[in-house]
C-alpha cells in the first residue's frame, strides 16, 4: 500500500502546477529570461520570438526538473552516506534538463546535438544551473518536511479521551462522525471543513460523505467503477467512481 517514487512525483507535480503562484512565477521567470537573454539566446534570437522560445521552454525544463528530482529523491531517500540522495537529484536533474533543451534547440535552430563544441557548451551551462537549482530546491524542501507537526486542529473539538490518530470522517445528517483509533464523536459541522482541520498529506476523500486516512487502510477492492475501502478497524468505506482518480494519483490504486 506504499505510495511509488513515481506516483509521488506525479503527484507533487500535479500539486505544484495546481497553484497560482507557480504561474505567476513562471512567468516572471520567463519575462526575465526574455529580457536577459541567456545561452546565448539574446544574440540568436529578436525579442519576441525569445519570449516565445523562453516561454516554451521553461515550463517545460521546469517541470522534467520537479519531476526528475522529486522521483530520484523519493528513490534514493535515506541510502548511503549524506550527501549521496542530493547528489544523485542535482546530476540527474541536470542530465534530464541538459538532454531536454539539446532537443528543443535542435528543433527550434536545427542546432544538432552532434555538434560536439556547440553541444558541450550549451550542456555545461545547463548542467550547472540545473544542478544548483535542484539542490537549494532539495534542501528547502527537504528543511521544510522535517520541521514539527502539531496534531491536527479537528483533535481540538474531541473529548480529549477521544483525541488520537484520525481513522475516518462521514456524514451523520447534519453532523461529522469523527472516528479516532480511541473512539467516535460527533461533531455538528460540515464535512469540507472538518476535512480542512485533519491537516495536510493525512487522507483522502474518497466520497461525497467519506474521508479516510491513508495510513488507516488495510485494504481496497475494485467494484465496477467504484472501489470499497477496508479500514484496520474492519468498516468498510465506500469510495465514489469520481474519487477514484485521487486514490490512483495517491498510489493506492493501480492505473
Amino acid at each position: 500500500m506504499k505510495d511509488s517514487p513515481t506516483h509521488s512525483a506525479l503527484r507533487e507535480l500535479r500539486r505544484i502546477f495546481s497553484a497560482p503562484r507557480t504561474f505567476v512565477a513562471l512567468a516572471g521567470a520567463v519575462l526575465f529570461l526574455a529580457v536577459s537573454g541567456p545561452f546565448g539566446t539574446y544574440e540568436s534570437l529578436a525579442f519576441a520570438p525569445r519570449l516565445a522560445y523562453w516561454a516554451f521552454t521553461a515550463p517545460l525544463t521546469f517541470a522534467l526538473g520537479t519531476f526528475t528530482a522529486t522521483l530520484v529523491a523519493r528513490r534514493f531517500k535515506g541510502q548511503g552516506p549524506i550527501w549521496f540522495t542530493p547528489s544523485m537529484v542535482a546530476v540527474s536533474t541536470a542530465l534530464s534538463v541538459g538532454a531536454l533543451v539539446l532537443l528543443l534547440n535542435w528543433v527550434a535552430f536545427g542546432a544538432a546535438p552532434t555538434n560536439l563544441p556547440y553541444s558541450s557548451s550549451l550542456l555545461g551551462a545547463v548542467f550547472i544551473t540545473a544542478a544548483l537549482i535542484a539542490l537549494a530546491l532539495y534542501y528547502i524542501s527537504n528543511q521544510t518536511s522535517v520541521m514539527p507537526k502539531g496534531p491536527p486542529p479537528l483533535l481540538a473539538r474531541l473529548e480529549f479521551a477521544k483525541r488520537g490518530p484520525l481513522v475516518s470522517l462521514s456524514v451523520q445528517d447534519h453532523y461529522v462522525e469523527v472516528v479516532t483509533t480511541k473512539g467516535a464523536s460527533l461533531l455538528l459541522m460540515r464535512l469540507t471543513d472538518a476535512i480542512k482541520e485533519t491537516g495536510t498529506d493525512t487522507g483522502l476523500q474518497v466520497h461525497r460523505s467519506h474521508w479516510v486516512a491513508t495510513t488507516q487502510i488495510a485494504n481496497i477492492t475494485r467494484e465496477g467503477d467504484k472501489a470499497r475501502i477496508t479500514l484496520k478497524d474492519g468498516r468498510d468505506i465506500p469510495a465514489a467512481r469520481s474519487y477514484i482518480p485521487a486514490l490512483k494519483d495517491a498510489g493506492l490504486l493501480p492505473r
